[in-house]
């Protein structure tokens, strides 16, 4: 069976969605237009059957009018042609088929409604019909009376007395009757065949059949008469093989384009953060958190980056919330903890023992069945005893209040430690702070953006401080931008700093280059400001 994820399983990149768009666009146009090929094929072969129907029930009805008139001056025969020759001019007059009625007796054609009477042999006059055949039928060139202008020849034998028949010159006016029928359109041309000669649409002269088109559409036998019509068409026109590529051509573009849609629709639905994660497209970068009193870097925030092949680079606040709501926020976090542990014996030589090492945690991961495995398996990965590892848990989205309880008593037996993430920022603040026994504040850069301005925040974040002091809370402020603002929460006892004023989250190559440059400056507020 075919797994569920058979997409996301081998379809991962955008190189691989084209190819298999392209692909897939090509069999559809291959399918469309050879379907819509066969149709317009089937449509011809219809249209051919119904003209081949049609022109045989024509000829039928045909032979069997003429029959029927030979039939009725066959008797004349046994006259002589004074006594007759009137009455088959006007059979033959009143005949629109018919240039002429012939009588023949013992071998000889004696009477003509042409000229009268005459006395020719028929082996000389008509070499090709065989008056011993009850009905044989031939192709003249051309009679005595209409030389150049050919002719189908017709010999009906006298059933009844041996010797006797009727010779008809037919005028051929078949052809155009055949041609301009509902049908003419998907003929190119057509030939009246008897025995090896043949009156055709592409030649005004009598042709052999050696001379004719080798494989005919269609062929048309007569019962009882020995001639044939031959119909030559295109089963496979120009015009349908064009139309059938045309189709093809617009299916396939549509069907490779609604498959790459597809596939990156299925991609994006989360798949596409896992392909991110098997291809190293994430990265982690590192904001220090400064000492209020020394100004000096003791600690970092980690914090996760996504440099997307096409989109680029992708905000956390956007694809963390993508991953929490696609259930995929553990095997993100868990990547996060690799990528740290990859990075681990560098930031030992850039932080000192005991250094804090801020982690995110989302809540959906506080509370999956392998939390506690990852969180152990991660603290194992780094270095034994040099970092202090802080797990901040963001504000924002509430725990499960009776089971984080017990996570974060379990979380501070392991040696760990607890921030609150972004406080103030959502609907949880002080219930966090009541229910949960926690490490850090972390006060939120609304918060510290609204130092200096006459603004409803300020009183809270004066409060927000005095809290922190009576909970024996560390505090730290993020996203301290200014001079004024590092100087105001250093006034107000903040234990720590942290903000684009002294450093910008930096790769672990570009903080390495922060450390060795902050020694440099002075330990006062407002002296230095290290960017990126």
């Amino acid at each position: 069976m075919f797994s569920k994820n058979i997409f996301s399983r081998y379809f991962t990149s955008v190189r691989q969605i084209a190819v298999f768009s392209i692909l897939a666009g090509v069999l559809a146009g291959l399918l469309i237009g050879g379907i819509t090929s066969l149709t317009l094929h089937s449509k011809r072969e219809a249209g051919y059957d119904t003209l081949t129907q049609d022109i045989r029930e024509y000829l039928d009805s045909f032979f069997q009018d003429l029959q029927s008139t030979i039939t009725s001056i066959q008797s004349l025969t046994l006259s002589d042609c004074h006594q007759v020759s009137g009455e088959l001019t006007s059979r033959a007059a009143f005949n629109a088929n018919v240039r002429a009625f012939i009588l023949v007796r013992n071998g000889q054609a004696y009477c003509s409604s042409a000229t009268g009477s005459m006395l020719m042999d028929m082996h000389q006059f008509v070499p090709d019909i065989n008056i011993n055949e009850n009905i044989d039928v031939a192709i003249m060139e051309g009679t005595t009376m209409m030389p150049g202008k050919p002719t189908i020849a017709a010999w009906f034998k006298n059933p009844v007395i041996e010797g006797r028949g009727v010779f008809a010159t037919l005028n051929v006016n078949l052809t155009p009757y055949l041609l301009f029928t509902t049908n003419q359109n998907d003929v190119v041309s057509m030939a009246i065949i008897a025995s090896d000669k043949a009156l055709t649409t592409i030649s005004s002269n009598v042709m052999n059949v050696s001379e004719l088109p080798a494989h005919p559409t269609r062929v048309i036998a007569i019962q009882d008469y020995p001639i044939k019509i031959a119909l030559y068409g295109e089963t496979w026109p120009l015009e349908d093989i064009q139309i059938s590529v045309l189709t093809g051509l617009v299916f396939g573009i549509l069907s490779g384009a609604l498959c790459a849609y597809l596939l990156t629709m299925r991609l994006r639905s989360g798949k596409e953060i896992l392909t991110g994660i098997k291809r190293g497209q994430f990265y982690v970068v590192y904001q220090p958190v400064v000492d209020a009193t020394q100004l000096k870097m003791t600690g970092v925030e980690v914090l996760m980056r996504w440099n997307h092949p096409i989109a680029g680079s992708i905000p956390p606040d956007a694809f963390i919330a993508f991953a929490e709501a696609q259930q995929l926020i553990v095997p993100l976090t868990r990547h996060l903890f690799e990528l740290i542990a990859r990075d681990a014996k560098k930031l030992q030589h850039v932080l000192p023992p005991g250094a804090r090492l801020g982690v995110n945690l989302a809540p959906s991961h506080l509370h999956s069945p392998t939390f506690k495995e990852d969180i152990q398996a991660f603290a194992a990965s780094m270095p034994p005893h040099h970092f202090q590892l802080i797990f901040e848990i963001t504000e924002r989205d509430m725990v499960k209040e009776n089971e984080a309880s017990c996570l974060f008593t379990w979380m501070h037996e392991q040696g760990f430690e607890i921030a609150v993430d972004d406080f103030g920022t959502g609907h949880s603040a002080l219930i966090y702070l009541e229910r949960f026994n926690l490490d850090y504040l972390k006060i939120d850069r609304g918060f510290v953006n609204s130092i200096g301005l006459e603004t409803v925040t300020s009183p809270v974040l004066d409060a927000v401080l005095t809290l922190a002091r009576k909970l024996s809370m560390t505090t730290v402020a993020e996203g301290v931008e200014t001079p004024e603002q590092a100087k105001w929460l250093i006034e107000k006892g903040v234990n720590y700093l942290q903000g684009f004023y002294f450093a910008r989250p930096l790769t672990i190559e570009q903080l390495q280059e922060w450390e060795g440059q902050q020694k440099e400056y002075d330990a006062l507020p407002g002296a230095r400001r290290i960017t990126q």
